[in-house]
């Protein structure tokens, strides 16, 4: 029989994080290999191409197409302002003029000597592109970018909204299992990455916004006050794009979870430390989690054993029902394939769960939660 796959949420303390920081384009690295670089540097930066607008100035000006060029007021190649002169033309023996505008601040690229059609161009847009994390250049992208790595505590989550940031890490929760409310938050959060217990309430990820937090980690997150924050339904696709002040993580899932005591304990052990945020999330193919990242720059990390895997010990989390979210750690991996009540046979694993109970689910049922 084949081997059975076991997602894996990684919450450690110490790791190795690559990351490639590339533009959407060729462009201008700014950065060499070795150099220490700070989450807000910028790496690399290109321009994108202006927007384009049509003009038809033989319609406009009246005339054939072979007049146009005789009547511009600006060469091709030339800047042009919105409102300004473009080309113009006489009548009545020279006595009036018909003036044609443009309609945009840019670029005349070209006159169509077919068409008499004129194309503009809105002025390039800059595009740049920043390490968003604390470490070290160790390879260049030529014209696209580099890639930064950096000796950090990772926490990954389950659903993110919103993009990159960086900012001071802060507890506001007391405990894993206090959840996030409107009333816990305050002027003095306004630019850090606030850390809550259990489930963060709707208020309270409004209140973040409109305060100027940076991003909000909870346990758990309403899937219907989704649907109120961004004013649609999300599917199965992309997250990370969306138009919000404040970046979300969900560290264990929809409803109200508590963040696992684990999870909670490696966030708070790292008060006022900066650390990189970022909620895009994938589920397909191509698996994009939410990440916290917090780099231990020049602090000396104690090593720690290579994460044991699906092995006897190991701390799991459940991902399906009737136990999703339970919390346990692997008491035992029996080798003989299990008859499960859709008669299918898989192979199972012993949970012990936080709460005393032991179960028996399929391999598949459980993620490692590695430490």
């Amino acid at each position: 029989m084949g081997d059975a796959y076991t997602p894996g949420l990684t919450v450690t303390r110490r790791t190795v994080v690559r990351k490639a920081r590339r533009l959407p384009m060729p462009g201008v690295v700014l950065c060499q290999v070795g150099q220490r670089v700070a989450a807000g540097d910028v790496v690399a930066r290109t321009e994108l191409p202006g927007k384009v607008h049509l003009l038809n100035l033989a319609n406009a000006l009246g005339c054939a197409v072979d007049e146009v060029d005789a009547k511009l007021a600006v060469r091709p190649g030339g800047a042009v302002r919105r409102g300004g002169r473009l080309a113009s033309t006489t009548s009545f023996f020279g006595w009036f003029r018909t003036d044609v505008a443009s309609p945009i601040d840019g670029t005349l690229e070209s006159v169509s000597t077919v068409t008499g059609q004129a194309i503009l161009r809105e002025p390039p847009v800059p595009v740049e592109v920043k390490a968003y994390l604390d470490g070290t250049v160790v390879e260049l992208l030529p014209d696209e970018g580099a890639v930064v790595e950096t000796d950090a505590a990772l926490v990954q989550g389950i659903f993110g909204l919103a993009g990159e940031v960086h900012a001071p890490l802060v507890a506001v929760a007391t405990s894993c299992k206090q959840p996030l409310e409107a009333g816990d938050l305050t002027a003095a959060h306004a630019g850090k990455i606030v850390i809550g217990g259990a489930r963060c309430t709707l208020a309270a990820m409004r209140r973040a916004m409109d305060l100027g937090v940076t991003a909000v980690i909870a346990g758990g997150f309403a899937y219907q006050d989704v649907r109120e924050l961004l004013g649609y339904d999300v599917g199965v696709a992309v997250t990370g794009t969306e138009a919000l002040p404040t970046t979300l993580v969900v560290t264990e899932g929809f409803g109200d979870i508590a963040m696992a005591r684990a999870t909670f304990a490696l966030l708070t052990s790292f008060p006022d430390r900066i650390a990189s945020v970022c909620g895009a999330t994938q589920i397909r193919a191509g698996v994009i989690r939410p990440e916290i990242i917090i780099p231990h720059g020049a602090d000396q990390v104690d090593e720690v054993a290579p994460p044991p895997g699906m092995a006897v010990g190991a701390p799991v989390r459940c991902i399906r029902a009737p136990h999703f979210g339970k919390l346990g750690t692997i008491a035992g991996l029996p080798a003989p394939l299990h008859t499960m009540p859709s008669e299918t046979k898989v192979r199972v694993v012993e949970v012990a769960l936080t709460d005393g109970e032991t179960i028996v689910v399929p391999r598949a049922n459980v993620e490692v939660i590695e430490r």
